[in-house]
């Protein structure tokens, strides 16, 4: 069996795309979720990561961009893996880092570019708001807040 020449054998891998974003509460204890204005429903505020960009630079660098705060990205909260669907050929890992709280929403400043709106809500209306195939990611990060620990979605085929 030849092997690959290192450029040739990376080239050969799998791939995934890769998003991080944040839970931020507000002293309610409610998660701020962000309106896209280019697809239906609710999210945390995040996005795909920049090329050469870790996971929790992303969170900060979107939680910035979408709603105008500074925020260091806390201890990883879930870990979800989604496969391929609809459009999307590769599957996507998505890190939800712990923001902690908002100490003064007034400050909250939405991107409009991007974005219709900036709510917060309970912890169940905001998994009601969310599409379906990320809605788990709230109650897995309420859990993971509770208990300290990292949780690991891997969505099913």
């Amino acid at each position: 069996m030849a092997f690959l020449q290192p450029s040739e054998w990376y080239a050969s891998l799998h791939t995934v795309y890769i998003s991080a974003g944040m839970v931020l509460t507000d002293d309610r204890d409610r998660v701020l979720l962000v309106k896209p204005n280019y697809r239906p429903g609710w999210s945390l505020p995040g996005g795909i990561l920049d090329a050469g960009e870790s996971p929790h630079e992303c969170a900060a660098r979107e939680v910035a961009e979408e709603v105008g705060l500074a925020v260091e990205p806390g201890p990883l909260l879930v870990l979800d893996w989604t496969p391929p669907g609809g459009d999307r050929p590769r599957p996507i890992m998505t890190f939800v880092f712990d923001g902690g709280q908002v100490a003064d929403p007034a400050r909250i400043r939405v991107q409009d570019d991007e974005l219709d709106d900036a709510r917060f809500w309970t912890w169940t209306e905001a998994e009601t708001k969310m599409p379906p195939i990320s809605a788990s990611r709230i109650p897995a990060a309420r859990r993971a807040r509770g208990d300290g620990r990292t949780v690991y979605l891997p969505q099913v085929c």
